[in-house]
């Protein structure tokens, strides 16, 4: 049986990009199990513009008390020393901008459709967190579309046009109502679930139970 994990999670979380990255781990220290990884899109602020807005201002606003900047700063430096751990280099001090992801899920579900989900998701996590660039612009996605190999004129085409918005704004609402709060989050078949970046052995242990239950529903997206 193939154990189906759809990591729901967003392209500006940083957690979420090491969270792919030991999820990944994870599939490869159980190659016993068949696990086909699916990505779902969360918006953590669906109310960003989709211009997006000036990262320092909305991150001072979000969290103005010195005892919450200080926890920020803990986090922050946590997060760049597991990135170090796993070769993923966070540069949160030069980040300037804070984009709506909204247009970026939507690449990687075109990615996604054409076998290249994971590659679109690292780019685009690459792309902000590393090289500082907006991910809600039009020219950044079609230039992470032309690196990972998708057709950048076609991409560029899709989005101008409302393809596949109503389809991602659905999908997301789902992983809502079945009360995702928080991100990344990695669903096994629709049966049993784990929140957090959690190290890849963890996540190994996880896939390992997972292949000894039933499927309760088939993910949309899965293999028959």
């Amino acid at each position: 049986m193939t154990v189906v994990i759809e990591m729901v999670s967003d392209l500006v979380c940083p957690w979420c990009w090491l969270g792919l990255r030991r999820i990944e781990a994870a599939i490869a220290e159980a190659p016993e199990v068949d696990v086909q990884l699916l990505f779902r899109p969360y918006e953590l602020d669906p109310t960003i513009p989709a211009s997006g807005v000036d990262y320092k201002a909305y991150m001072s606003e979000r969290v103005s008390s010195p005892e919450g900047k200080e926890r920020m700063a803990m986090m922050r430096q946590a997060l760049v020393d597991y990135g170090n751990a796993e070769n993923i280099p966070y540069r949160f001090d030069a980040i300037t901008h804070r984009p709506n992801s909204f247009n970026a899920h939507r690449l990687v579900r075109w990615a996604q459709g054409q076998g290249k989900g994971a590659a679109a998701k690292e780019a685009l996590f690459r792309a902000y967190f590393n090289e500082t660039r907006d991910i809600g612009a039009h020219d950044v996605l079609i230039d992470v579309a032309r690196q990972i190999d998708l057709d950048p004129g076609i991409v560029a085409d899709l989005l101008k046009t409302d393809a596949d918005i109503e389809a991602v704004r659905q999908e997301a609402e789902v992983f809502r109502q079945m009360g995702i709060s928080g991100v990344p989050t990695y669903i096994a078949n629709r049966r049993v679930a784990v929140q957090g970046a959690e190290s890849s052995e963890k996540l190994a242990r996880f896939i390992r139970h997972a292949a000894t239950l039933l499927p309760q529903e088939r993910p949309s997206g899965a293999p028959n």
